[in-house]
Order: structure tokens, then C-alpha cells, then sequence
């Protein structure tokens, strides 16, 4: 019997040829659409559009449907200025995609004002009680500010505070708006 490591040894087999890739990497198996169709209501209208699968729902509102009303801060869910209702329910539309709200509700600052034009009592107190200075943030505590008392009409001042705490403002200090929050309150109660 020959030895193995001997001149008489045969080489190993050679490894079989990789397979090409059929993708370069990071390429995604399939091709994405590059637009794709929504429909939904923004405050109250419906509306249908196409647009790129990673189109924000901020963009889509300010730039898509001109409602300039929803501000962009910080692009990072953080600030709360972009906030919007979503099926009632405030959401940051600055980390949602526009094609996740297809058959769904919006509700933008622009949506809050009554049918004839009037002030929302939420919009109303922000006013009375002074709960804005730049007005930057001021879209996104209206629409949390809304949210929050559809679902506690009356809120504790740590309910409160606890329901505008995912938004910022770099100007009031917070008071005037705890206040308009309150003022809000008893303006929606004397309203029924």
C-alpha cells in the first residue's frame, strides 16, 4: 500500500467552482416597486395618490397634499412636531410610511377647526391661555393634546403631563400649556 503522503499520493479532490451569486450583495431578492398606490381620508376627504414605498407620511402631507401644517423637527419621533392622529390615535409622522396608512383616517392641525371655520376648544385654549410662543411645536401638542382628551376628558395634572410628554417645546416652559390643557377641558364639558 502506497503512502498517503508519499510522492505516490494522488492531490485531494479539487473543491467544486462557487456558484455565481445571482445578486450582487445587499441587493433585496426581489424588485421593489418604485411607486405605489394609496388611498385614504385626510381630515375628512378622501384622497388617493402614488407614491414611493419609503415616502414618509410627513412628506406625503406637506409636500404631496400641501398641508404645511404638520412641521417637521427632528426627523427622529423625538420632538413630537410632526405629530398627527392616525385613526385618532397620535402617531409621528415623521416614522410613519405613507403606504402603511392605506385604507386609514389622518387627521392633520389643518383637520382640528370646526366645519364652519371655528376654532376646535383645543386650538381655542392653546390661544386663551397663552400655550404658544414660536408656534413651531404647537401642530403636534394640538393633535396629542386631542387624542388625550378623547380618551380622559377629565385629566389630572400628572395625566397631563404625562400625555404631552412625547412633545417638546423649546420656548414655554410648559406651564401655559398644562393650563390650556385644563382650559380645554372645561371648554369640551361645557360644550355637552
Amino acid at each position: 500500500m502506497p503512502d498517503q503522503d508519499g510522492p505516490d499520493a494522488s492531490p485531494p479532490p479539487a473543491a467544486p467552482p462557487a456558484a455565481p451569486s445571482a445578486r450582487p450583495p445587499g441587493e433585496l431578492p426581489v424588485e421593489l416597486p418604485v411607486e405605489l398606490p394609496v388611498e385614504l381620508t385626510v381630515n375628512g376627504v378622501r384622497r388617493r395618490a402614488i407614491v414611493p414605498p419609503r415616502r414618509l407620511l410627513s412628506d406625503f402631507l406637506r409636500h404631496d397634499l400641501a398641508l404645511t401644517g404638520t412641521h417637521v423637527g427632528c426627523e427622529h419621533g423625538v420632538c413630537g412636531c410632526c405629530t398627527v392622529l392616525l385613526d385618532g390615535e397620535p402617531v409621528r409622522s415623521c416614522l410613519t410610511l405613507a403606504v402603511t396608512v392605506d385604507g386609514r383616517e389622518v387627521t392633520t392641525v389643518e383637520g382640528l377647526a370646526r366645519a364652519d371655520g371655528a376654532m376646535s376648544p383645543v386650538q381655542r385654549a392653546f390661544a386663551e391661555c397663552h400655550a404658544l410662543q414660536c408656534g413651531f411645536c404647537t401642530p403636534g401638542f394640538l393633535c396629542a393634546v386631542t387624542a388625550l382628551l378623547r380618551e380622559d376628558p377629565t385629566p389630572t395634572e400628572r395625566r397631563v403631563r404625562e400625555g404631552i410628554s412625547g412633545n417638546l417645546c423649546r420656548c414655554t416652559g410648559y406651564q401655559n400649556i398644562v393650563k390650556a390643557v385644563h382650559r380645554a377641558a372645561g371648554l369640551i364639558a361645557e360644550e355637552s
